[in-house]
Formats: C-alpha cells, structure tokens, sequence
C-alpha cells in the first residue's frame, strides 16, 4: 500500500536518519547491514539501490520469518539457543551503519514460549550489541530503523491495513514534496529545546499523572537525546537516568506487545531504584518474567518525553517505535527497563569505562523494554540551589 513514489520517499528518509545517527560522514566503501522482513523487501530493494549509488558496501540480511523463529525457539538445544553464527563478530567490528526494516508476519506467535528461554538467546547476543555500541561511541557506526506495514501489524492494532499505512505517511511526512527538509526543520526545533533541558541543573523529576507518581534522578554528566537519526520517526527526548534515584509507581496505560505476548496495564512500583512490586491487567506473570532476566532488568535504562507538537501519530500501532513516540492529545512520557543509553553521557562516551558507567548510574542489562504512558501528565524538575520548575505539561514542554 506504499506507493514506488512513497517508497522513494520513504528510503530517502532512512538515509537521513542513518546520515544523521552518525556525527562522521559515511564515505565510500564503508559497511552498512540492511536488515529486513519479508514482507518489507520492496523498500529494502529501494534503499539498497540508494546505498549503492553512494559507493555503499550493503549487507542485506532477511531476517527470522514468524515459522522459523517459532521453530528456533521450540526445538533449539541448550547449545543452539545461545549459538553465534561464524563471522559474526567479525562483521559487527567493521559495521559502519545499519538499517532494520520490520515487517513482522506475526507478532503472537511466541506467545507460548517460555521466556526464560528468548532470555537466554538475548543473553548469548549482548556481548555483539556491546561491540556496536562500542562503535557507535567512538563515531564508527550509525543506525536507524522503521516499520512497514502488515497485514498482521493492523490486526493487533485493531486498525485497518489502510488507517495503518496511513499513520506510517503521516508520520515520516512522506507527503510532503521533501520530507528531509521537514525532518530538518523537527531536528532544529528539537535541538532547541534539549538546549533548554540540557541547561537546567536539575537534581530529579517528578512525574504526575492519573497512574504515575515517580521520582527519576538524572544524575550527573546527563544530557537529554533524541530526534538524532535513530529510528525513523522519533520525537522523543531522553536521558537514561541514574537508576538509584529511580522512587515511586510507573504505570503504562499503553498496551504493549512483547516475544508474543500481549501486555496491559502494568504499573511498577520503584523503591531505591529497583522495582519491588509488578501488577498489570494482561500478562502480569510474563512480565514479572522480563523484570526478572538479569541483574539490571529491573531497574530503569531510560526516561523519555514525547511533544505532541512534533508527533503525528494518534492510534496505538502494536510496534513500539510509534507507540513510544505517540502524540495524541497529550504526548507520552515512556521508561524503558533494563539497558541504558551512553551516548547520553555530556561527555565523550568513548571514554566511558564499564566501572565509570556504574559510578555514575548507567544501567546495564540484555532487556530494554520500553513502556507508554500516555494520560495527562505533568512533570516538575526540582533544581540544584532550590527552587523547582514545570518543564513539561499538556502534552509539551513548557520552553
């Protein structure tokens, strides 16, 4: 339902955020990894042509098909459900960008998995994260991804495949006669406020809402991210906070789907940092499950708002790249469990040691779960010296 006109746009969009992702310019013959779906293979096709006409080298991989994966999870050993195929990490050390395409022909189809056991290839795979985010703090690698629609995907969203489609156009501008130069323009606004964010000294944030009560604690050598390249659309700023300061009750009112499994309602209760109590409305014992994969999943990885200014979508989209970046009538304000981001360290992240990343409250972890609260809210940052301030209310930050 993308036209070969949409998809033109829609590549060149993705070239802006994977340019953009990366603070050195990509040069002729570097590596980028295009990742994909079956069903997103036409845009893939598109992006693959424009890479090459850059002098690109391109690795295009399909990725699990919903059988192959079900099957992988069903009838894997222990050996092969932390299997790392040959050249792996090869690849991953001379990776320059990359791009993933989700396409997914099933997003339930893991449901009766035991999570303990996607856990365990989760696991197996971090160390090969670890090496990109290595990469990405020293300015070698970039990356942005986006959605195609399905079929499948406007089926749990409970929307049409058109009212889907329409919502993806919508939000990548993809009917504007140049939607880079819109997404130059979101860049500019957003780098407007985070310098507004970034020069407060603030020592925490009080979130309110009708479901939420949280305290979150920056930390120090923090600065808000976001609207950066990575993901195509995002309109979020963020920070991944100093987890120990993390008090109070989280509560998602966004539904949320996950290795299969649909969850609902799920309210965190936070004390010293770590959650001590889990309910949720659908799926409570599973994400109890998630909470619990290591030693760093529950605690937070990242504190992020949405302006309802910058955001176009409006409709629950079962992926969590739009869902975290809802606009509605009131924005969203989203936690992510488990791993932390460090580029959002004010300094060089390069420089960041795994023991200066736990000084200073970076989380780590093999989980990161992102979960949207999109309820009327307000949030109070309460300043260094004294003195407190509203910095984000009725969907907006108040700059």
């Amino acid at each position: 339902m993308l036209t070969a006109k949409l998809l033109e746009k829609y590549a060149d969009v993705l070239l802006w955020g994977l340019t953009t992702s990366r603070p050195n310019p990509y040069e002729p013959g570097d590596t980028v990894l295009v990742q994909y779906d079956l069903a997103g293979l036409k845009l893939a096709e598109v992006l693959f042509a424009k890479l090459m006409a850059r002098g690109i080298n391109v690795v295009p991989r399909l990725t699990f098909t919903s059988r192959m994966e079900l099957d992988f999870y069903q009838l894997a050993n222990e050996s092969q459900l932390s299997f790392i195929a040959p050249g792996t990490k090869e690849l991953y050390e001379n990776l320059h960008g990359a791009v993933h395409i989700l396409a997914p022909d099933s997003l339930t189809h893991l449901s009766g998995i035991d999570p303990k056991r996607i856990a365990q290839t989760a696991i197996a795979r971090k160390p090969f994260r670890d090496i990109l985010v290595k990469r990405e703090e020293a300015g070698q690698f970039g990356w942005t991804l986006c959605v195609c629609p399905t079929d499948e995907y406007a089926r749990c969203a409970g929307l049409s495949k058109k009212e889907f489609t329409e919502q993806i156009i919508k939000a990548c501008h993809l009917r504007a006669a140049d939607p880079v130069k819109e997404w130059n323009r979101i860049f500019a606004e957003a780098m407007e406020i985070k310098n507004w964010l970034n020069g407060l000294a603030v020592v925490s944030y009080h979130v309110e809402s009708a479901g939420v009560d949280l305290t979150v604690t920056p930390g120090e050598h923090r600065r808000f991210k976001g609207i950066s390249g990575h993901n195509i659309p995002s309109f979020e700023l963020f920070l991944s906070p100093d987890w120990r300061g993390t008090e109070g009750v989280y509560f998602a009112d966004q539904p949320s789907y996950r290795s299969g499994n649909l969850v609902k309602g799920v309210r965190l209760e936070f004390k010293k940092g770590e959650v001590v109590d889990v309910k949720a409305e659908q799926g409570e014992e599973f994400v109890k499950k998630q909470v619990a994969m290591d030693n760093g999943s529950n605690k937070l990885g990242e504190f992020s708002l949405t302006d309802r200014r910058f955001s176009k979508i409006d409709k629950f989209m079962a992926n969590t790249l739009f869902d975290e970046n809802f606009g509605g009538e009131y924005g969203n304000c989203h936690v992510a469990l488990g791993s932390s981001y460090s580029d959002t360290f004010d300094g060089d992240p390069a420089q960041l040691t795994e023991a200066r990343k736990a000084e200073l409250g970076f989380n780590d972890s093999a989980l990161h779960w992102d979960l949207v609260n999109t309820e009327n809210k307000r949030v109070t940052a309460t300043l260094k010296g004294g003195g407190t301030l509203v910095v984000y209310e009725n969907g907006q930050f108040t700059c």
